[in-house]
Parts: structure tokens; C-alpha cells; sequence
């Protein structure tokens, strides 16, 4: 995933799209890998672009295809792919049904790269587009999510990652590490992490373990819980619906 936008960086606007792409692909069967962020300028996006479509299966990017000058994300994946904007038809049309004869601010929202296709936009405004291996959506989070559905469906995924939390409490990291360091050793196909917490009803840890064999996963839920209970770990449970 490539998050466009000085803002992001600035801290005036937190980013919220990262977390929900990761947990909406995972229900395909696709595996967020990494999120970069990078400013609003054309030399960065295009070199973090080709980067990530050259390492990875897809690329979602996330900000910048808005009216301003600022708003320079079509500009640099044509940059990166090599090939020209132009005014796609179908979304003049849209702009024209919306607003009469679209100003230049608001046909920069028209502009596609040669050989894009279309990312349905149903919640308002322009469409996103896709090349290559390549999704540009908004960063607008409510319109991203919309776009989004029309991205999943495209994806070619596979097991869906099953996750599930074994919660400990009144014990430290440094108590539950051992068992854990060594059931994550034995299951070299899971991953296990530990999300410790804080608060003025005490402390602890989430232990999640993760992996696309739910058979595997579920005994490994019992076998953690057993060896924390061995390492003296008082009270280690799994919550429920995780």
C-alpha cells in the first residue's frame, strides 16, 4: 500500500485507510505486506511506485487524485508506467451531468493513464483507476472504502487468514516470552505476536496467533495456553469470537 499526501506526514490528517485495507483484504485471501508513506512530490511517488509494483502482487495507493495542484498521484503512476494522461469520456460525462462544462481544476479529475481502466467511485465524485498491478484510489475514507469494493472482487486471493487471541493477565512479557518464543519456533507456518496493554484494571497481553489452517491454528491456541500454564502463568485465556 502507498499512502499519498503531505498531510499524512504532517500529522494534520491521521490515516485511517491502512488498517481498514489490511482487514478488508485479508477476507480475500490477500496479505497487506507493506504500507509506505510518501510526500506529495512527483520524484518520490513515481521511485515508492515502482518499487512496490515491482516487488509485490498489487499495489493500492491512497490520496491525490483530487481537483488541486497538489493532487499529483494520476501524473506520477502515468510517470511511472511510462505512458500519457488523458481525459477518459466516462468520467467527463459524469463531470458534465454534475456541473455543466467542468472547469480546468475539476477536469484533472478526469485524467487516466493510457491503458487504465476505470475503479467504480459509489459514493460521489470521479471514479479511481487501475493499471498494471496497480489500484489509485481516493484518500477520502468514506469514498475509499466505496471504491474499494470494486478493487476485492479483482484480486486473486488465497486462504483466508484465520486469527485467533489467547489473552493473558496480571503476567508481563517477560514472563509469557519463553513459551511463546518456542510454540512460534514449532509452527514456523503461524505467526504469533504479542499486543501488550495497560490500564487501570491491571495489565497483560493479547497473544494472537495467526495462519490459514485452522486446525493448526486451534491447537495451537491449546497448546500456548498449556505452556503458559506450565511456565506459571496464572491466568491465560482465549477470547471469545477472535
Amino acid at each position: 500500500m502507498l499512502v499519498i499526501g503531505d498531510e499524512i506526514l504532517s500529522g494534520r490528517t491521521q490515516d485511517t485507510n491502512t488498517s481498514y485495507i489490511a482487514r478488508y483484504l485479508g477476507t480475500f485471501g490477500v496479505d497487506l505486506a507493506e504500507a509506505r508513506v510518501v510526500p506529495d512530490v512527483h520524484e518520490e511517488i513515481i521511485a515508492a511506485l515502482n518499487a512496490l509494483r515491482a516487488r509485490y502482487d498489487y499495489v493500492i495507493t491512497t490520496g491525490g487524485i483530487g481537483p488541486t495542484h497538489d493532487d499529483i498521484t494520476a501524473d506520477a503512476v502515468a510517470g511511472a508506467f511510462g505512458v500519457e494522461l488523458y481525459e477518459h469520456p466516462e468520467i467527463m460525462q459524469m463531470l458534465r451531468a454534475r456541473w455543466g462544462e467542468p472547469n480546468a481544476a475539476r477536469r484533472r479529475m478526469a485524467r487516466v493513464p493510457v491503458g487504465g481502466e476505470l475503479v467504480k467511485n459509489p459514493v460521489q465524485g470521479p471514479p479511481g483507476f487501475t493499471i498494471g498491478n496497480v489500484f489509485t484510489l481516493a484518500g477520502v475514507p468514506v469514498i475509499m472504502r466505496g471504491m474499494l469494493e470494486d478493487v476485492g472482487p479483482r484480486l486473486k486471493g488465497g486462504k483466508v487468514t484465520i486469527a485467533r487471541t489467547v489473552r493473558v493477565e496480571g503476567s508481563g512479557e517477560g514472563q509469557i516470552a519463553e513459551p511463546l518464543e518456542a510454540l512460534a519456533k514449532a509452527h514456523p507456518d503461524l505467526s504469533l505476536g504479542s499486543y501488550p496493554f495497560f490500564g487501570p484494571e491491571g495489565y497483560g497481553s493479547n497473544l494472537v496467533i495467526r495462519g490459514r489452517d485452522a486446525g493448526e491454528v486451534a491447537a495451537t491456541v491449546d497448546e500456548l495456553i498449556a505452556a503458559l500454564d506450565a511456565a506459571g502463568v496464572a491466568k491465560a485465556f482465549e477470547v471469545a469470537g477472535t
